[in-house]
């Protein structure tokens, strides 16, 4: 019987795999529907997690390799299957003629096993899907990242200067200044996308920041984090230090690019975690700011200012966003679009608005009519409010105080194009109670001087093209910024009147002086006049009347009721006589009648008890000063009188002695004939530290003029002293001090400017070594000087080496000095000069320069005759050859 249990053994087997074939035979079909179940939900979950990969992938990040990896095998799954379920159905085809059961029992099963088996790897598919916690990840950071950027208009010179720069080792940080508006950002977003050509891999990494206003570190902190990818779990609850820290840790190992775009104030980027440049990473920093003093703050190596498009390019963006279209509608509107361009004063952001308002206009009545809004009332033309007074504002919002904001508007009262004296603007901001926190006139000066720095670094204001004299600079203001200065100072438009600013305007009606009852400024230019009023009109709120027009008279009734005023400034005005009512005007605390034409002062004034300051400079009077006028000025702190028709010595005298009655004097300006009047001038300890200007008009027979020492004299003018010879310098104790070199310790500390005219008789002006401060020297008409300084060190007389002549000396002007040889033997440094004109000076050969005035770099132009130039004498002939690019004829 041993034989029949391997028998059995074999027989069991047998069964069962014949009951396991017939299991996977019989569970088919319903395996086969399964399978196309799970196949069908395996295609949901590839959806749900293809959807997933694809909103990430917009979010610029890439799918994991796993995920990747699990959709292709899904895919070949779905391939896999659809073949299995045709075979099967192909199988099924062939069973028995009248049975169930499978022709190739061996074919179905071998289908039935592979059903079964990839129900189960489906059935895995599904729930590796279902279980994905990421589907993708941030893709590896560029090292650029492009900007939107439309084809930028006239910025290829500071686009090379700046790309130059970035090539430049030597320079890590980069400052881009300019007015709102005129392309700052579009310079920054082409030096950004130029890193984009392939050629260019100098940099890691190029970042890209707006800073804006007001500054938040957190938000610059989290702009750069997200172009370094720091991933959540070294970021998200750290603190600003920390942050910083993981920051600097990143870039130090990294050659970068930093550029950050509308900096409104120095921003620390040591705290953001940025590495001190200069250490062998070569990185670079460039940011773009409507300030210069930022740049300074900021301690950029070099700072470049973007100016405003010259005429050609302006016209050509400006035709671009109008359109061809609108262009061609007429033939005139080509002519007329000029004309509008023109006056945007080549300020890209004005230029786009402005021709978005006039692209729609396809008549020229409909450009005309545009032109003459923008021209008259600019706020009118669409766009300009939202568009560009509100983005130009953000400048004036920045200034530091309300002072300041005041200074600035100020300014809009002036005509377009106008070129205002710097120290003139800042004696009106003064007169206007600006700059009151200042007892002491100069000290309020100063504090003006600041503020015109502040405005020309804000980019608010610019430097003018006057001429250079001791009275300052020259300022002009950009004709938009001033057309949004008028609607600030308006309240963005809504009182027209507040500021009412005409020039040129002909004649004005009583009807259009009557709506000026709400004006808190009025200013008059040029040719500009008022009808004869029936009734005196009421400016119960005016503090301020400019009148600069020509051919002019108030009409009576003018005056009379200004409750309020504070300044009236008629300088240069062709007035010929002052209505006697301003003596009613109570609260008046600035008059100028400078360059007008009246003959006489009416003896009203002297009920101005509030005035401070009063200005009398080229007036032609008949008669003096009404008497004691003058000395009833109980509040007068600035008093100036130049230029005038000549007074008796006695009138002189008793002017003298009224200024010298007054409390608060501490500012004249006066012109002087007479030794006695020079020496009640002196002799007064109050009249002394208080005239600041001193003008000699010696009379016949004078030939020797003593000047006081020390004194508080800033401008000497020595005009027509057809007799005099020397002057000599004495201490205030009286020591007589020789003419030629007195004692060092008498210096006119002060003294800032000299004109010397149709002095005939002098010889040279050897004193002037004692004024070390010196900015501004003119020489005319004088036809004996010979030597503007002569120096006798040989003759055993030596200039004491801490007297340093001329370094503080800006402009000199030398004009018909037929016998001038020398202005100094020796060589000087001259480190402040920018400017010298020479004129009709036959004999002088030589210039003083030593070779270090190549190198200040301050000496901008020589001016003089071609044969003048040519004819000089030259110890270095580098110097002439370094000079020559700046020498201009006239």
């Amino acid at each position: 019987m041993d034989f029949v249990s391997p028998v059995l053994d074999i027989a069991s087997r047998i069964c069962n795999c014949v009951g396991d074939r017939a299991d996977h035979l019989r569970r088919l079909p319903q395996n086969l529907q399964s399978l196309r179940t799970e196949k069908e939900k395996l295609k949901i979950v590839y959806k749900d997690v293809k959807e997933r990969v694809e909103r990430e992938e917009n979010l610029e990040k890439k799918r994991t390799h796993y995920v990747g990896g699990w959709m292709q095998r899904v895919e070949a799954m779905e391939i896999e299957v659809n073949k299995l379920l045709e075979s099967c159905d192909e199988e099924n085809q062939k069973k028995c003629f009248g049975t169930c059961c499978p022709r190739n029992c061996r074919a179905s099963y071998k289908l039935a096993k592979m059903v079964r088996k990839k129900m189960d790897d489906v059935a895995v598919l599904q729930s590796e899907g279902r279980n994905f916690q990421e589907v993708a990840v941030p893709l590896p950071s560029p090292h650029v990242i492009e900007r939107p950027l439309e084809k930028p208009v006239g910025l290829d010179s500071p686009f090379r200067e700046v790309w130059g720069l970035l090539q430049n080792k030597q320079v890590g940080s980069i400052g881009i200044y300019g007015m709102g508006g005129v392309g700052k950002t579009t310079l920054l977003k082409k030096i950004n996308n130029k890193f984009l050509q392939s050629s260019i891999k100098a940099f890691d990494i190029v970042i890209w920041v707006v800073v804006s206003r007001p500054t938040n570190l957190e938000r610059v902190q989290e702009t750069i984090r997200s172009r370094l990818q720091i991933p959540d779990d070294r970021w998200k609850g750290s603190e600003e230090d920390d942050k910083a820290a993981e920051i600097f840790r990143i870039l130090k190992t990294k050659k970068f690019v930093l550029l950050l775009d509308d900096i409104w104030e120095p921003l620390d980027l040591l705290r953001v975690g940025i590495p001190p440049l200069g250490e062998g990473n070569q990185s670079k920093i460039v940011f773009t700011t409507r300030s210069a003093d930022v740049c300074g703050g900021m301690a950029a190596q070099k700072s470049i200012k973007v100016e405003c498009l010259k005429e050609k390019e302006a016209l050509s963006l400006f035709q671009a966003k109008v359109g061809e279209d609108t262009l061609n509608s007429h033939p005139d509107i080509p002519k007329l679009a000029e004309m509008v361009a023109k006056e945007c004063k080549g300020l890209p952001l004005a230029l786009i608005v402005i021709a978005r308002a006039m692209a729609p206009a396809k008549t020229p009545e409909e450009w005309e009519s545009n032109l003459q809004k923008f021209r008259l009332y600019p706020k009118d033309v669409a766009g300009t409010e939202n568009d560009l007074f509100s983005v130009l504002a953000f400048s004036y919002d920045s200034l530091p105080d309300e002072a300041t904001k005041s200074c600035f508007l100020y300014c809009s009262l002036f005509p377009e194009d106008y070129q205002i004296p710097s120290e003139h603007l800042i004696q009106l901001w003064i007169g206007e109670g600006f700059l009151d926190e200042f007892d002491d006139i100069q000290e309020a000066r100063n504090q003006g001087g600041k503020i015109t720095q502040m405005l020309k670094h804000a980019c608010l204001l610019e430097v003018g093209a006057g001429p250079f004299s001791i009275d300052g600079e020259y300022l002009k203001m950009h004709d938009v910024i001033r057309d949004m200065a008028l609607w600030l100072a308006c309240e963005k438009g809504k009182k027209k009147n507040k500021f009412v600013v005409k020039d040129g305007v002909g004649l004005i009606s009583a009807q259009k002086v009557q709506k000026w009852k709400d004006a808190q400024r009025i200013a008059l230019w040029n040719e500009t006049s008022i009808e004869e009023l029936r009734e005196p009109p009421c400016f119960p709120n005016t503090e301020t009347v400019i009148g600069r027009m020509k051919r002019f008279m108030f009409p009576s009734g003018f005056f009379t009721n200004m409750s309020v005023i504070r300044v009236l400034d008629f300088s240069n005005a062709e007035l010929p006589k002052l209505p006697a009512e301003i003596g009613n005007l109570a609260t008046l605390q600035y008059l100028n009648l400078s360059g007008t034409r009246i003959e006489y002062l009416p003896i009203e004034l002297k009920n101005l008890k509030k005035l401070r300051f009063l200005m009398l400079d080229k007036l032609y009077l008949v008669g003096p000063l009404p008497n004691q006028m003058v000395s009833s000025l109980s509040s007068l702190q600035l008093f100036s009188m130049k230029f005038f028709s000549s007074p008796s010595p006695t009138d002189e005298i008793m002017l003298l002695e009224e200024l010298e009655q007054l409390e608060h004097i501490n500012d004249i300006s006066i012109m002087l004939t007479s030794i006695q009047s020079i020496q009640r001038l002196f002799e007064s300890h109050k009249l002394r530290i208080s005239t600041t200007s001193l003008q000699l008009r010696l009379r016949r027979g004078v030939n020797q003029v003593q000047l006081v020492s020390p004194s508080c004299i800033k401008d000497l003018l020595l005009q027509k002293c057809d007799e005099l010879e020397e002057v000599k310098i004495i201490h205030f104790e009286k020591q007589v001090v020789p003419s030629k070199f007195p004692n060092p310790q008498c210096y006119f500390n002060h003294l800032l400017s000299v004109i010397i005219s149709g002095c005939n008789k002098l010889l040279n002006l050897n004193w002037l070594i004692h004024a070390p401060k010196l900015q501004y020297l003119n020489i005319q008409h004088s036809k004996i000087i010979e030597k503007v300084i002569e120096d006798e060190r040989s003759e055993g007389s030596e200039i004491e080496s801490g007297l340093s002549v001329f370094s503080r000396l800006i402009c000199l002007n030398l004009f018909r000095l037929p016998k001038l040889e020398s202005i100094y033997e020796h060589p000087l440094p001259f480190p402040s000069l920018r400017r010298i004109i020479v004129q009709d000076c036959p004999r002088l050969k030589k210039l003083p320069f030593d070779s270090s005035i190549c190198m200040s770099k301050k000496l901008e132009n020589i001016e003089g005759q071609q044969e003048w130039w040519d004819g000089l004498e030259w110890n270095d002939q580098t110097l002439m050859y370094n000079l020559t690019p700046i020498f201009s004829t006239p």
